[in-house]
C-alpha cells in the first residue's frame, strides 16, 4: 500500500477552536501517554456512517496528519479520510449534553445524509 503521511491542512478537515481546546485538555489530561487523537469511522448501516475519536499512541505510514492542531496532532487513516475530506468538527456544549459533532460529513462522497430506504432524515 502507498505511503501517504499526508499532511492535513483545515481546507481538508477543519477544527472549530471549541473542539480544539476541548481535544487539547483531553490529550494533556492523559499525562502524555497519548500523542495524537485518531478519528475513526465505521460503518453505520442504514443510519449512515459512525464517526469517532480514540487516543493514538502512535502513527501508520499510511495516516494523514494535523501536525500541531493546537497541542495535539489529529490522526486519519486514508479509509476514514475519504469520508471525512471537507468536513468539520466541532465540539458542543449545552449545558445539558456535551459531545463532539461532525458536520459536512457527506461532502467529499456526495451523498446527502438521507437514507433512501427508510424515509430518513438527515444525519
Amino acid at each position: 500500500m502507498q505511503a501517504y503521511n499526508q499532511n492535513l491542512t483545515d481546507a481538508d478537515l477543519a477544527v472549530t477552536e471549541q473542539a480544539r481546546q476541548k481535544i487539547a485538555g483531553l490529550v494533556q489530561d492523559t499525562g502524555g501517554e497519548a500523542c495524537a487523537v485518531r478519528i475513526y469511522v465505521s460503518g453505520g448501516g442504514c443510519s449512515g456512517m459512525n464517526y469517532g475519536m480514540t487516543f493514538a499512541e502512535q502513527t501508520a505510514g499510511t495516516d494523514s496528519v494535523m501536525g500541531d492542531a493546537g497541542g495535539f496532532q489529529l490522526v486519519v487513516d486514508p479509509v476514514a479520510f475519504s469520508f471525512l475530506k471537507g468536513a468539520e468538527i466541532d465540539y458542543v456544549d449545552d449545558g445539558v449534553n456535551a459531545s463532539f459533532v461532525f458536520n459536512n460529513v457527506f461532502q467529499a462522497v456526495g451523498g446527502s445524509g438521507a437514507c433512501g430506504g427508510c424515509g430518513g432524515g438527515a444525519v
